[in-house]
């Protein structure tokens, strides 16, 4: 089977996108796009965590209503959530209801807050774990790095939870820290141009 599939311009894509309406835009604006900011970086962390044992379409579908429940994830307002928020997102039906994963959410935003203060961003701690492009598989033919992993164990160490090697590559793929559009897509070289032009922080 073919690793890609022609969009509605007729131009080649990665497969996957092609599976779902939502999926077009946002693997052509978004996923494999190196990001720095770290609200974003946080939402998706976050995100990915959500998605354990879940589909991709699924959170995507619901994300502008996750966006709304924790407040656009502002890492300063998640952290200050208290029980009472809890139950009130565990009665949210536009989001995914799961006590631990919400929970985690707010434990991660205590733990990102410890990161900033420490490295100076979110995006500084992240970005040390960018794999080297000689080191990666061919695109989109596994589902972890040691990379991935080591920043998963980096991360689980400082308490994060919910980021285990697998959520973790998942991130780095979506967040630039990996270019893994296939071979032949059309975004796979403007993904790899704004890599290149991308400021480390």
């Amino acid at each position: 089977m073919s690793e890609l599939f022609a969009g509605p311009d007729g131009a080649a894509r990665c497969r996957w996108c092609g599976a779902a309406p939502e999926f077009l835009h946002y693997h052509d604006s978004e996923w494999g796009f190196p990001v720095v900011d770290d609200r974003r970086l946080f939402e998706k962390i976050c995100l990915e965590g959500f998605q354990s044992g879940l589909s991709w379409r699924t959170i995507l579908a619901k994300r502008d209503n996750f966006r709304r429940a924790f407040h656009n994830f502002d890492i300063e307002r998640v952290a200050r959530f208290s029980e009472r928020d809890v139950e009130r997102l565990l009665q949210d039906e536009g989001i995914v209801r799961h006590r631990g994963k919400i929970e985690a959410v707010i434990n991660n935003a205590k733990r990102a807050q410890e990161l900033v203060e420490s490295e100076g961003s979110l995006a500084r701690f992240v970005w040390k774990f960018e794999q080297a492009p000689e080191s990666m598989a061919a695109p989109q033919t596994v589902s972890t790095s040691a990379e991935a992993i080591a920043l998963s164990k980096a991360l689980k160490k400082l308490g994060w939870k919910f980021v285990g090697p697998t959520t973790v590559y998942a991130f780095m793929q979506a967040m630039g820290l990996v270019n893994d559009h296939s071979h032949g897509c059309v975004i796979r070289e403007r993904a790899e141009s704004a890599r290149s032009e991308f400021k480390r922080p």
